[in-house]
Order: structure tokens, then C-alpha cells, then sequence
């Protein structure tokens, strides 16, 4: 997971946001839509890095596409302290 985490948030384009939107889904759960009215992004922009996360682990949905609720996994939460370490470098 370690790995995976620093690809994904430092060693691809779009690292900040994903970042972001990591951040905001610790602090709650939350939709796409949401998510893109609270961190001013395109929804399809939010789409694209929720995909990311969902398909390297670090994000999982429930429910429907449009209205899927995105959380951290158990998996991310238990690398938290990384997940931290990670956000502070790349800010």
C-alpha cells in the first residue's frame, strides 16, 4: 500500500486533488457531486480521481454511480499516518 499511495498522490498528475478529495472523505463520506461543489472541481474531473482511488484501493463506494457515497477503505485508514505524511510534502 505504501507504494501504491506515493504513486498515486506524488507520481501522477492530478496528485493534489486526489490529495484533496482523500482528505475531504476522511472527514466525512461523501458523493461525487458533493465532493466537486465542495472542492470547486469539475464533477468529471472528481469522476476521473475517484476512479483512481477506487481502482488502487484506497477509496470505495456504496451504492449506485451517480449517487455512490466514496469512503478511505479499511486498508487506507490503517496507513493513515503515510496517507498524512504524504498530503504535508506535497502541499
Amino acid at each position: 500500500m505504501e507504494a501504491v499511495l506515493w504513486y498515486v498522490l506524488t507520481g501522477t498528475r492530478g496528485g493534489e486533488n486526489r490529495a484533496r478529495i482523500l482528505r475531504t472523505l476522511d472527514e466525512q463520506p461523501r458523493n461525487a457531486n458533493q465532493l466537486a461543489e465542495g472542492l470547486d472541481l469539475h464533477y468529471e474531473t472528481v469522476r476521473h480521481h475517484l476512479d483512481v482511488l477506487v481502482d488502487n484501493g484506497i477509496v470505495k463506494n456504496s451504492g449506485d454511480d451517480y449517487g455512490a457515497i466514496y469512503l478511505p477503505t479499511g486498508e487506507a485508514q490503517r496507513n493513515w499516518d503515510l496517507v498524512e505524511e504524504i498530503i504535508e510534502k506535497i502541499e
